[in-house]
């Protein structure tokens, strides 16, 4: 399987992806330059974490006109698997790859801390058969709150689209315990075709022995076992 990473001016969390579905789980694994006008025949993209052009206008917003874009909107659109990490998730919904925005977390802060997820759905490539109800992910953010009007809230409830809330360590949604202000405490969705993936956590900082935490490599293992399979 053919990884792509893609790499934006301010990116910080390509190498991070690339460790480890290269080194941990022997992947083929390509850099996608921002400049780029071809995917490299990959089967996969993931838009890592960072600050792509420093976050001017709002995070993600330059981004998505970077000529990379096209080339993933059209590939997304025919059926191509995407995925969105902090970041990346952000320029997937300025790309209208995913619907709703993410706006600067309620407190005004930058957020960096482990944060517990309930899994929302099953019905998706990443936690397909995950034998969890609830994993330890950590999250670095100022603009993470999820924002969406009702309509899209609603329609993201009815077509199963939520893939991670924000909880408790025992798997609680409430206010309490929402690290930004995300509504319904979302931290991750999909889109209606199941192709399109973003999440404001970081998988790939809990997907290593050293790091003490692999919640995270069980969300990359669905995936590669259900593309190759």
């Amino acid at each position: 399987m053919k990884f792509g990473v893609v790499v934006f001016p301010g990116s910080n969390c390509d190498m991070d992806i690339i460790y480890v579905l290269k080194n941990i789980l022997k992947q083929d694994v390509v850099k996608l330059w921002h400049k780029d006008t071809c995917l490299k025949e990959c089967d996969f993209i993931i838009l890592p974490g960072g600050f792509s052009y420093g976050d001017y206008l709002r995070s993600g917003a330059i981004a998505k006109f970077s000529p990379i874009m096209k080339e993933i909107i059209g590939f997304a659109n025919a059926g191509g698997y995407v995925m969105g990490i902090c970041n990346g998730f952000q320029i997937l919904t300025e790309s209208g790859l995913l619907p709703g925005a993410l706006l600067h977390n309620n407190s005004h802060k930058f957020i960096c801390k482990n944060t517990f997820l309930k899994i929302i759905t099953k019905n998706t490539i990443a936690t397909k058969t995950s034998n969890k109800n609830v994993i330890k992910i950590p999250i670095a953010h100022a603009e993470g709150r999820y924002y969406a009007d009702n309509k899209t809230i609603n329609s993201l409830i009815s077509n199963d689209q939520i893939i991670f809330k924000y909880c408790t360590a025992d798997g609680e949604v409430n206010d309490k315990i929402n690290p930004n202000g995300s509504l319904l405490n979302i931290a991750g969705i999909c889109n209606r075709e199941r192709n399109v993936f973003g999440m404001m956590p970081h998988p790939e900082r809990a997907a290593d022995v050293e790091l003490t935490n692999q919640d995270g490599m069980v969300l990359f293992e669905n995936i590669i076992n259900y593309v190759i399979n």
